[in-house]
This record gives structure tokens, C-alpha cells and sequence, in this order.
């Protein structure tokens, strides 16, 4: 098991907030903080995610023929596959129950979900092609598709760190520019997070995440760019204090380029993103000096980040419907946040004790 560092603590506090986020409406989201910035939680996620590929392919995975490490990235990718399916048909059984249980058959609506019940041969189909998503449930797919696509990542980063950045740019822009996405079905529409433009964060995280290169600049220069940083972060608050939203349309062509899309990972979510990772990076020792406690628990979620990232998205699912039942107010709100931060918490410690038990029993004979 690994002891507390940044990059867990990051990851668990991404969690927690894409928890309470995750739920419309709660007292606590008014404390999270994209609403003092224009990046959230899902660009702070994925960027992680390509930085914990570059950590495992300069590890004892960069060893590996490629062909091998192909292999092991792969791996991975279904597994996250296997969970979005398992979450997703967790999360539809789970809208019906209520609905049945409450008479209330509105609640098979929710989140793009009237399709699976409407037409349940083409939706059924839909969510193994990933090209059917509800709502709250989405972000795993890109997931699936990022580190699907990691293989591709770390041979081209292997060839020439300038190509990556150069390939990955040129997608970037080119969905930018001309709108492209990937289309879903049966329902007619787009996916939500475009992993056309979403892949450029992700490339960015493995790249600052190295020993070498834009990491190793960062971090041999990051009180220069902490200062640089400063009036961006404070540019982001203010805009997101304000909800100040430039109207797209009435904008010049190309009309994403200047707006706040979170779909295409605008440029200006992603500029306040990066400034915002530049100003925290290596903030870790001084939160976990002055806030003893809360680093750990967040570390024990940021190591376990997929099991409590369904586990969350669940949750968030229970608390929308006890909210719709019992009324939202500070008692109820406090009681969601409070049960909803233990049962994360526990989800990822008993994923690691089991973790343990199967380490020690490796070794022993079956007494069977």
C-alpha cells in the first residue's frame, strides 16, 4: 500500500467533490470549488489519470516489451469498461425500484434514462457500445476511451515527446474548430465529455508528470510559474463568483474557442485548470501540516479511486431520490454528506483489507 502523497491526495479530493457535485441542489456544493473557478473536478480527474500512466509506464511497467505493456494497459481499460456497465445497470435498477416503490413513474426520465425503458433492445445495446450514457454516469466512458487509448500515448511518447504534444494538439483543435464529436444511440445527440478534446488534458497530465521534459521544468521553476499562475487563478474565481458566461453565439466563428464549453474542454477551462494545478503543486506537506487527518482519508480514496468512484456515483444516485422524497434542507443535506463521506471511505478501506488478506494468503495451502 502506498503512504500519503499529492497525487492521492488530489485524486481522493476530486472524489469528494464530484460526490457533493453530483448532487443538485445540496447545502455543501456552494463550498465546492468550482464556484470559484472555471475547471472542476473532471478536468482535475483526467489530468490525473494520464499523470498515474506516466508514473506506471517510468516504473516497472516502462521494462516491458511493448507489446506486453499494451497488454497491461489494456487490461485496465476493460476493467473500467466492466465497472461503467456494472455501475450503469446498478443505477437503472435502482431508478425503476424507485419508481415502483414511490408510484412516482417519472423517475424511469431521469438522467437520459427513459430510452433503456422505452426501447430496451437498442438502449441495452447502446450502453455496451458506450454510445449510451446517463446522466451523472458519464465520465467513466471517456475514462474507457483515454486509457484504451493510452497504448497509443506512450508508444508515440516513446518515439518523440514534440510528436505527442503535436498529434495531441492537432485533435485538440481540430474538434475545436469544426465541432467534432462522437455521436450517441439510440438517443440522437453527442457525448458529453468529447474525448476528441478531453484527451488533450489527459496527454498533458502524462507529460508534467515525467522526470524529464515539461515536468521537470515545472517543478525545477514552479515558484516562477506559482507567480505567473496567480492572476489566472484569480481571473477564474472572479468569473466564477460573477457566473459571468460569454454568450457563444453571438460570439465570432470559431465560436468554441471562446466560450466555457465543458464538453470541448474549452481553452479557457483549460488554461485555468493548468493554472490552478501550477499554483497548488506541491502544496501537499503544508495541508497535511495544517489539516491532520483529512489527507489521509482523502489518500485512502484517491488509491482506490475506481471502486469509490462508483460507489460515489451510486450514492449521489440515492441521495437525488431521498432529496426528491424528504425535501432538501441543512439536516438532510448534512445527513447525506455525512453517511455518503463514510461509506466512501469504507468502500476503499475494504477494498485494500481485502487487498492485504489476498497478499497474505498467497503463500499459505488451502485447508481444504
Amino acid at each position: 500500500m502506498r503512504g500519503p502523497n499529492e497525487i492521492d491526495f488530489w485524486r481522493g479530493f476530486a472524489l469528494v467533490t464530484i460526490f457533493i457535485n453530483h448532487i443538485p441542489g445540496i447545502y455543501y456544493e456552494r463550498f465546492t470549488f468550482r464556484n470559484v473557478s472555471l475547471s472542476d473536478s473532471a478536468e482535475l480527474f483526467v489530468f490525473l489519470a494520464g499523470w498515474a500512466v506516466r508514473k506506471l509506464t517510468d516504473g516497472k511497467a516502462g521494462a516491458l516489451p511493448a507489446k506486453w505493456l499494451v497488454l497491461r494497459l489494456e487490461s485496465r481499460a476493460f476493467q473500467v469498461y466492466i465497472a461503467q456497465l456494472a455501475v450503469t445497470e446498478f443505477a437503472v435498477a435502482l431508478l425503476a425500484a424507485a419508481s415502483l416503490y414511490l408510484d412516482a413513474p417519472f423517475l424511469l426520465d431521469w438522467h437520459n434514462a427513459s430510452a433503456i425503458f422505452n426501447d430496451p433492445v437498442e438502449a441495452q445495446l447502446g450502453l455496451v457500445l458506450l454510445t449510451h450514457q446517463l446522466g451523472y454516469f458519464n465520465i467513466l466512458p471517456l475514462y474507457v476511451v483515454l486509457i484504451f487509448l493510452s497504448p497509443v500515448v506512450v508508444l508515440l511518447h516513446r518515439a518523440s515527446k514534440l510528436l505527442l504534444l503535436l498529434v495531441s494538439l492537432a485533435v485538440y483543435m481540430a474538434a475545436l474548430l469544426w465541432g467534432v464529436n462522437l455521436p450517441t444511440w439510440p438517443v440522437e445527440g453527442s457525448w458529453f465529455f468529447n474525448p476528441l478534446s478531453w484527451q488533450l488534458i489527459y496527454v498533458l497530465g502524462f507529460l508534467f508528470a515525467g522526470e524529464t521534459g515539461p515536468g521537470k521544468y515545472m517543478w525545477g521553476h514552479r515558484r516562477a510559474l506559482r507567480f505567473l499562475a496567480l492572476p489566472l487563478v484569480l481571473l477564474g474565481a472572479a468569473i466564477g463568483l460573477t457566473g459571468f458566461s460569454p454568450d457563444s453565439v453571438l460570439g465570432p466563428d470559431p465560436k468554441l474557442v471562446l466560450s466555457f464549453s465543458k464538453t470541448f474542454l474549452a481553452p479557457a477551462r483549460l488554461i485555468h485548470f493548468l493554472s490552478l494545478a501550477m499554483f497548488f503543486a506541491g502544496a501537499f506537506p503544508l495541508i497535511a501540516r495544517w489539516l491532520p487527518g483529512i489527507p489521509g482519508y482523502l489518500c485512502l480514496l484517491g488509491r482506490n479511486s475506481l471502486i469509490v468512484f462508483c460507489i460515489l456515483s451510486l450514492l449521489s444516485l440515492c441521495a437525488q431520490i431521498f432529496r426528491y422524497v424528504y425535501g432538501g434542507s441543512l439536516t438532510t443535506d448534512s445527513l447525506i454528506a455525512g453517511c455518503g463521506l463514510f461509506f466512501l471511505g469504507f468502500a476503499a478501506w475494504a477494498g485494500e483489507w481485502r487487498d492485504r488478506m489476498q497478499r497474505e494468503l498467497a503463500g499459505k495451502p488451502l485447508l481444504l
